[in-house]
């Protein structure tokens, strides 16, 4: 009984993805047909990877998906430590402490991305000496640091002020109250918004194209303007980004058990 309650509902699931393939599938056919548009899936694999020489070679689309993760996970660490300085700032006893974190957060949101980048890449990038790579690295780490500075901000706020009260009576410091009490719960309860926010961060990484930066999107739009395959290339993309953010909220969900599972269980 177990197994058929478990199987069941997976099976169901699969169905209804294959329908709703099957669907979309045969509603782009008609539309491209009534275009008069001729499909050339079979082309993609050539900008993906090729065979030459006896091995695989990385071909556009490869590479520019290389770009963009090295990108996101540059970012990734810079908005982590961002975000978190930004947080212990604004819940400092500091008036100057929190008056820069609240700045910093308040300009951020409330300016859109792509002016911030133009801002960073043309004003101050030349300044400071930052390369167009670095830029981007920088634009997104400031961007998505100010929203995962509030998620951190939540976090610690939701810590009970008890437990710092007992953390001090037993005579613990403050960097080991922070880093054996605080900092475990502050991760197990923002978890899932952190994830919403490194699925964020990818899919804005494909904005620094602007800036000329050969990752995914920026590969993309080069190939479709050389083969006019809009369709075909899109689709792709969009596809290799969807399996980046799935993937992320996999990971996402079983560090989630798993660290919810140990820190109940102490």
């Amino acid at each position: 009984m177990m197994f058929i309650r478990i199987v069941k509902p997976a099976l169901s699931a699969i169905f209804q993805i294959l329908v709703l393939i099957v669907a979309v599938t045969w509603i782009l056919d008609s539309g491209a047909q009534a275009m008069g548009y001729t499909w050339q899936w079979e082309r993609v694999p050539d900008y993906i990877a090729f065979y030459e020489d006896g091995e695989w070679w990385p071909a556009e689309l490869a590479e520019g998906l290389l770009v963009t993760i090295k990108i996101s996970l540059l970012s990734l660490i810079a908005t982590l430590i961002i975000g978190l300085i930004t947080a212990l700032l604004r819940n400092s006893n500091s008036i100057v402490g929190r008056s820069l974190g609240t700045g910093y957060v308040e300009l951020i949101r409330n300016t859109p991305l792509l002016v911030q980048i133009y801002l960073l890449y043309f004003v101050f990038g030349p300044v400071i000496g930052l390369d167009r790579f670095s830029t981007a690295i920088l634009a997104l780490a400031l961007f998505q640091g100010a929203y995962t500075a509030e998620i951190f901000r939540a976090g610690l706020n939701s810590i009970a002020k008890g437990q710092f009260e007992a953390a001090h009576s037993l005579g613990l410091s403050k960097v080991y109250t922070f880093w054996d009490i605080t900092l475990p719960q502050m991760i197990q309860r923002t978890l899932p918004p952190l994830t919403n926010e490194v699925i964020s961060l990818i899919k804005n990484s494909s904005i620094v194209s602007v800036m000329a930066v050969f990752d995914l999107t920026t590969e993309a739009r080069n190939i479709v303007s050389e083969t006019a395959m809009p369709f075909e290339i899109w689709f792709s993309v969009a596809i290799i980004y969807l399996a980046l953010t799935l993937s992320l909220s996999a990971i996402a969900a079983w560090l989630e058990h798993k660290f919810g599972a140990n820190w109940r269980t102490q």
